[in-house]
Order: structure tokens, then C-alpha cells, then sequence
């Protein structure tokens, strides 16, 4: 946007200091002539005519206040320009930070020294902020390589069918037929999956009393079958839990948690437990899933994109897309919660979700 040209916050300063030490002298030199000069009679009375009257002195005092205050003004321009070159000087090196930044280089920091000021606060605050892009950024990059590696498989495979399907006549076309439609399947929920993602990290959603404990119960009827096709026993507990967030983005959230907990609840005979419990400023959700045991440093990368852990599920009902950490990980922050994920030393995950409780006056939303 084009601004019309003006004075630099340099010259402002300068002028300004000018412009207060001229008017010190300048009031300096009014006292003088006030409670000094004035007293001083208009006509010569002493006995040999020789002391000095106020003409005189005027005539003497004028010249010399000229001077001192083209003196005055002299210095306060020259030492004014020094002095706000050093008070400004930080702003300049946050001013070239920013330009850097903004040429596209989010590595560069300023980690300004000295004293806790105002210019200091700034520069930490500036470099916090360019870490967050900067980690902000990794994560785009890494998920838009992952989301396209991820959707290029099924369409490659889509791809693959129909041209067996066109060279060769006496292909089970039913056999194709399902394959596609678990491909296409696959596609859909990966997409799907995507822009709820997208939608909880943009955190664009109203906000509504919930009971935790209800969408847990929602969340376990819904994969019960699913669990017990794989042999786990699923079971949940706790009683009334308020939070305050989007009922159909808590709901998935759960889901996304239990069936995470019954997928990689290996080998079957496993349990999942999801409890409730309310506390005096949040709602907390744990479910924890027994399983195989999962090396420390891998549950930290449990919720970036297209992660799965020790198993790669690609197939049968619920298959993984590598997103469901991720999705619950988006969700929580979009709540304003905490999610922690810790390993179980006997095998398993215990993951604990904390949301800010609703007000106790607010009745929960009932779905």
C-alpha cells in the first residue's frame, strides 16, 4: 500500500529534543529577565552616575541569550540525532528481522541482549512468533507431501484396476468392482479426513455445553462392532462431564481415540477403557488400550500426519488413514484443552484429554 512521504522517527525524535531543550532555555532565560532584570531601575541614581541601569543590561543580556539559545538549538539537533540513532537502533535490527522474514527466510533471529525493556520484549516476542512460523510452516510442507503421497495411492490403484479391467474382457468384474469401491472408499475418508482437519485448526465452529460422558457412550456404541469383531472388550465409565466446545467435533474426537485403541489393540483379547471424570476447572477424558509396547520416542510423533504407530492398517472396515491422532491432536487445541499420550508399561497407549469445564448453570448439550 502506498503511504504518502513523511518525517522518519528519527528526525521526529531529533526535533522534538530540540525542540524541549530550546524551550528549557528559553524559560531559563525568562526567569532571568523576571525575577532578575526587572528589578533593575530604568535610570542611573548612584552618586558618581557609573552603575548599571536596565538598558544597559538589555542591551548586554540580549546578544548573549541569542546566543546561548542558537547554541541550545545547535546542540539539541546534533545530540538529539545521536541519542535517538541509539534508542532506535534496536527497532532497526527488528525491522531488518522482519524484512528477512518476510523474503521468506524464517530461520533468522534477532536474540537481542541487554536489560528486560520495551525493545526487548518486542525482539522475544518477534522470535517467538518466527519459531511458530517456522514450525508451522515444517508441519504444512511435511502434511502436503504426506496428503499427496497418501491420495496418489488409490488413485494410482483406481488407475490400475480400470486398465485391467479395459485390456482384458474376462476379469471378475465383480471382483474389480469391489476393489474400486474400497479404493474409492479409501479416498473418500482420506479427504474427508483432511478437511475436518482443516477445519478444527482454523477453529471455525460455535461453541455448546457438552456432556463428555455421553459422547463417549455415543462414540463406544458406534465401534462395538468393530471391537468385537477384533476380540476386544471395550468399556466405559464415569459419570456427567461438562466441556464446552462443537458437540459433532468432540464426537469424532472420541472416536477417533477409541477407535485408535481397538485397531491397535494387538493381539486380539484386549482391552480399551474410556473414562470420564469431572474437575473443577476441565473435563477430563482417558482412554487407555492395552497392546504392544510403544518405544518412548515414538508416542511424540503419534499425532503428526499419516502416522500409525507400529501397524499400517490398510484394510477391512475402519481402515486407518494416518490422520486420527492428528484430528484429535487439531481438536483438542482447537478447544483450548491438553492432550498427553503416554505409553502403558505393560503395552498400550493412555491417552488423557483435559477441556475447560462449562459453567455448572449451563446445562450440557444432549445428542
Amino acid at each position: 500500500m502506498s503511504r504518502r512521504p513523511g518525517l522518519s522517527a528519527r528526525l521526529k525524535l531529533t526535533l522534538s529534543y530540540a525542540g524541549f531543550l530550546l524551550l528549557a532555555g528559553g524559560l531559563m532565560l525568562a526567569v532571568v529577565w523576571v525575577f532578575l532584570l526587572r528589578y533593575v531601575p530604568d535610570t542611573t541614581r548612584g552618586l558618581l552616575g557609573v552603575a548599571p541601569n536596565r538598558h544597559v543590561l538589555v542591551q548586554v543580556f540580549a546578544p548573549a541569550a541569542a546566543a546561548a539559545l542558537a547554541f541550545l538549538l545547535l546542540f539539541g539537533l546534533l545530540g538529539g540525532w545521536v541519542l535517538a540513532g541509539r534508542m532506535l537502533a534496536p527497532l532497526t535490527r527488528i525491522a531488518d528481522a522482519a524484512r528477512t522474514a518476510a523474503n521468506g527466510s524464517l530461520s533468522h533471529r534477532i536474540r537481542m541482549e541487554g536489560p528486560a525493556d520495551e525493545f526487548r520484549e518486542l525482539a522475544d516476542v518477534f522470535d517467538t512468533m518466527l519459531d511458530r512460523l517456522e514450525s508451522h510452516l515444517g508441519e504444512q510442507r511435511r502434511f502436503a507431501a504426506n496428503a499427496s503421497h497418501e491420495l496418489r495411492t488409490p488413485l494410482a490403484v483406481s488407475q490400475a484396476l480400470l486398465d485391467v479391467a479395459r485390456s482384458d474382457p474376462g476379469q471378475d468384474r465383480g471382483e474389480i468392482i469391489e476393489r474400486l469401491h474400497t479404493v474409492n472408499a479409501r479416498a473418500i475418508g482420506l479427504t474427508e479426513a483432511l478437511l475436518l482437519l482443516t477445519r478444527a485448526e482454523r477453529g471455525d465452529f460455535a461453541r455448546e455445553p457438552v456432556d463428555l460422558s455421553l459422547v463417549a457412550e455415543e462414540a463406544a456404541e458406534t465401534l462395538l462392532p468393530l471391537a468385537e469383531r477384533r476380540g476386544v472388550a471395550l468399556d466405559v465409565t464415569g459419570g456427567r462431564t461438562r466441556a464446552v466446545g462443537s458437540a459433532p467435533l468432540l464426537l469424532r474426537m472420541v472416536t477417533n481415540l477409541v477407535q485408535n485403541a481397538v485397531v491397535h489393540n494387538l493381539p486380539a483379547g484386549g482391552t480399551v477403557t474410556v473414562r470420564t471424570e469431572q474437575r473443577a476447572d476441565a473435563g477430563v477424558l482417558r482412554v487407555e488400550n492395552t497392546g504392544h509396547r510403544l518405544p518412548p520416542e515414538l508416542v511424540p510423533t503419534l499425532t503428526e500426519p499419516f502416522q500409525r504407530g507400529t501397524q499400517r492398517v490398510r484394510t477391512g472396515e475402519h481402515a486407518g488413514v494416518g490422520l486420527g491422532l492428528a484430528i484429535v491432536s487439531s481438536v483438542v487445541r482447537a478447544h483450548d484443552g491438553t492432550l498427553d499420550l503416554a505409553p502403558r508399561p505393560a503395552g498400550g497407549l493412555i491417552a488423557t484429554v483435559r477441556l475447560p469445564a462449562a459453567s455448572p448453570a449451563v446445562r450440557p448439550e444432549v445428542r
